[in-house]
C-alpha cells in the first residue's frame, strides 16, 4: 500500500461513519451527538431508535429533523441542511452539522406543589389559606421547537432543568384555576379530580408553545390548617343539626359538667337542683298543659291567659338563595357561625324591601361594641 492510500485510509477512519445515541439512564431528555470538529461523512448512516427524534443544527438554525428509524446521510434526506449550505449538486467531503438526540418518551411521576400557601376568599370563612401537591407526566412532542426555545447549546439536558420551570409553570396556573373556581373551602379537596383535568386543560397550550405535551396532572392533595379544618367540620354538623335541639342539647351537657365539677355535699346539692330545674323545664316543654295546671291559683271563676307573643320569624339570603324563616335565636347562631355576615341580607314581616343586617336595629346587637344613646338633657 501506496502512502497516498495510507493517509486516505486514516483520513476515512478519522470520521465517524455511524450516528447514533443509546440511552442508559432514565432523565436525559437530549444528548448532543459528539464528533471530532462536528464533521459527519457524507454517507454515514443514522439511526434513530424508538423513543427518539434526531434534530441537524446548522450554525444555530433548525434543518432536518429525523424520526425513527435508519438513514444512509445525504442531500436526498437532507434536503434543508443541503439548502442552507447551498449544494447544488450533492456533497462528497464530510460536512459540518450539530445533531441531537431527543428522548421522546413519556417521563412519569414528576412532582409538583405549591411553594407558598395560596390565600383565598371565602364566603363563609373570610381569607383562608391552602396548600396543594401532586404529579404530572409529559413528553416532548416537537423536538426542533424544544431544542431551540428551551435547551439551546446544552450537550446533556435532563429533566431535573427543565421540571423547575415547569413547576413554577404548574404553581401559577393551578393559583389562578382555582381562584376562578370560586368553590366554597371545603369543596377542593372534594373535587381534586374535576380540578386536575381543568387545570390540565388550561396548562396544555402553555407546554405546547415550548414543544411539550402535558399528558398526565393529578392533585393529590389540597391541605388546610387544622383549626380551619376543625371549624369546617363544626360548621358541617351545625348544618345538619335543628338549631333549637342543639341549644338545648349544649346547656343539658354544660349542667352536667358543672355539677361533676362541684366538689362535697353542696356541689351535690347543687347539681340535684339544677338537675330539677331542667327536668321542670324539659317536663314542662313535652307536658305544657301540665305545668299551666299546677301554677294555675285557685279561683272559684278561671281567669284566661294573655296572649302568647308572636314571635319573629326572619328570611335570609344565603348564596344567592331565599332561606328561613329562622327565629331571633337562629338567627344569632348563623350569624356566629358565619353562615351570614353583616352584609347579608334580611327580610321580616313589615319591611318595604331586603335590608343589611348591619342596618336592622334590633340585629346590631350581633355586631358586639354597641353602646346606648346619651341620656336626654345631657
Amino acid at each position: 500500500m501506496g502512502i497516498f492510500d495510507q493517509i486516505k485510509n486514516k483520513l476515512s477512519h478519522e470520521f465517524i461513519d455511524i450516528v447514533e445515541w443509546l440511552d442508559y439512564t432514565d432523565d436525559t431528555i437530549v444528548h448532543r451527538f459528539e464528533r471530532y470538529q462536528n464533521e459527519i461523512k457524507n454517507g454515514a448512516q443514522l439511526i434513530v431508535r424508538e423513543g427518539q427524534t434526531a434534530v441537524f443544527i446548522n450554525e444555530g438554525q433548525l434543518a432536518d429533523v429525523f424520526a425513527p428509524g435508519t438513514y444512509t446521510l445525504n442531500t436526498q434526506n437532507l434536503p434543508i441542511l443541503a439548502t442552507l449550505k447551498g449544494w447544488k449538486y450533492g456533497f462528497n467531503s464530510p460536512f459540518k452539522a450539530e445533531v441531537y438526540f431527543v428522548n421522546t418518551h413519556l417521563f412519569t411521576d414528576e412532582k409538583w406543589g405549591t411553594k407558598n400557601p395560596i390565600t383565598l376568599n371565602d364566603d363563609r370563612f373570610g381569607l383562608v389559606e391552602i396548600r396543594a401537591f401532586g404529579t404530572y407526566a409529559f413528553k416532548i412532542n416537537d423536538a426542533g421547537k424544544f431544542i431551540i426555545d428551551v435547551v439551546g447549546t446544552d450537550a446533556n439536558f435532563t429533566n431535573f432543568e427543565i421540571n423547575e420551570h415547569l413547576k413554577s409553570l404548574i404553581s401559577t396556573r393551578f393559583t389562578d384555576t382555582i381562584g376562578e373556581a370560586n368553590l366554597p373551602i371545603e369543596l377542593y379537596a372534594a373535587n381534586t379530580t374535576e380540578l386536575s383535568e381543568t387545570c390540565q386543560e388550561v396548562m396544555q397550550p402553555e407546554f405546547n408553545s415550548v414543544g411539550i405535551s402535558l399528558e398526565k396532572f393529578f392533585i393529590e392533595n389540597v391541605s388546610m390548617p387544622e383549626e380551619l379544618k376543625k371549624e369546617i367540620f363544626e360548621y358541617s354538623r351545625i348544618d345538619k343539626l335543628d338549631l333549637d335541639k342543639l341549644t338545648k342539647f349544649k346547656t343539658a351537657k354544660a349542667i352536667e359538667a358543672a355539677a361533676a365539677n362541684e366538689g362535697g355535699t353542696a356541689g351535690a346539692g347543687m347539681g340535684m337542683g339544677m338537675g330539677f330545674v331542667l327536668a321542670q323545664q324539659m317536663g314542662g316543654m313535652m307536658n305544657p298543659m301540665a305545668g299551666q295546671q299546677a301554677i294555675q291559683p285557685q279561683h272559684t271563676s278561671p281567669v284566661a291567659p294573655p296572649p302568647m307573643p308572636v314571635q319573629v320569624q326572619y328570611f335570609y339570603a344565603s348564596n344567592g338563595q331565599q332561606a328561613g324563616p329562622v327565629s331571633f335565636d337562629q338567627l344569632k347562631a348563623l350569624f356566629a357561625n358565619r353562615t351570614i355576615n353583616k352584609d347579608s341580607l334580611i327580610w321580616k314581616q313589615g319591611m318595604a324591601n331586603w335590608t343589611a343586617l348591619k342596618d336592622i336595629e334590633e340585629l346590631k346587637s350581633f355586631l358586639g361594641g354597641n353602646t346606648p344613646p346619651p341620656l336626654p338633657g345631657v
